[in-house]
């Protein structure tokens, strides 16, 4: 008999479709039944309408702003195509600035990874505690650490590669534990079966299948880092984001407005890219 366990079979996508369709309208709706669902719902709508007001919502005003808008837009174009020979340096930057922050980011949350594990970490309190610091670090934003780093270290992109490691270190330990609590215990207890000790344990059997999660996230962060690479700009950390806040500071709209295609195009190829190196890896 094989030692290693057999994988528990994973339902069929075509059975847990149907089951989720009859847990939503399969289910018989008594008056009761309708009448908690009316309740929520009009207990949702009042507090959306509360909140609303408190947020200030005016669609009068919206309304009477447009002009000021349009008036804007008209302003920004056509964009000004002769400033793109200014803008190689800085997009150059914001791609390094969030390559850097992903790889100091991976770096960073690989030893919180393993103790953000619950089934991993060797004491209760530790999990607990690795949490919360993940928690603290992916709960500030990435332009609090931009102006902290900005102070510490000064301006330049330096400082947004620190604040992008520090919010990414956060998020990629949080998804890199979850994909170690979701791989099959089966090949974990065979390996342990055999007297392996707890590195042997998660080289073997528990990176195997925690891998492809863990490079999807990153892929996925790297993403997320270049869109926020263009805003920590703003805030003195520099790439292209510090073009942009000159431009509008300057009111050469015509040059904002390049700027921001610049970023979009950027963005955009970033995902493409990203999504044909993961199919790539994962296939």
């Amino acid at each position: 008999m094989s030692s290693e366990a057999e994988p528990a079979p994973r339902p069929a996508p075509e059975a847990s479709a149907a089951g989720v369709r009859r847990f939503l309208l399969g289910r018989p709706w008594t008056a009761s039944t309708a009448a908690r669902a009316l309740a929520l719902a009009a207990a949702v709508a009042a507090l959306l309408w509360w909140t609303a007001g408190n947020l200030g919502f005016n669609w009068g005003e919206l309304a009477r702003g447009m002009p000021y808008i349009a008036d804007v837009l008209g302003r920004m174009l056509p964009p000004n195509w002769g400033y793109i020979t200014r803008l190689w340096s800085p997009v150059a930057e914001t791609i390094q600035i969030a390559l850097w922050g992903t790889v100091l980011g991976v770096v960073l949350a690989l030893p919180l990874t393993f103790l953000a594990a619950r089934n991993l970490t060797p004491a209760a309190w530790l999990f607990h505690a690795t949490r919360q610091v993940l928690n603290a670090l992916r709960g500030i934003n990435e332009i609090i650490f931009a102006l902290v780093f900005v102070a510490a270290v000064g301006l330049g992109p330096f400082s947004g590669v620190l604040a992008l490691a520090i919010h990414g270190a956060g998020m990629l330990g949080k998804f890199f534990a979850e994909a170690i609590e979701e791989v099959n215990p089966g090949p974990v207890e065979a390996i342990r079966a055999t007297g392996a000790r707890p590195l042997q344990v998660i080289a073997f059997a528990v990176l195997p299948q925690a891998w492809p999660s863990w490079i999807a996230a990153t892929l996925y962060r790297l993403e997320v880092n270049l869109r926020a690479a263009t805003i920590l700009g703003m805030v003195g950390a520099g790439g292209i984001g510090f073009e942009l806040v000159s431009s509008l500071k300057l009111f050469q709209y015509q040059d904002a407005s390049l700027c921001v295609l610049v970023i979009l195009a950027l963005v955009m190829i970033t995902d493409w890219a990203s999504s044909r190196l993961r199919a790539r890896i994962l296939a």
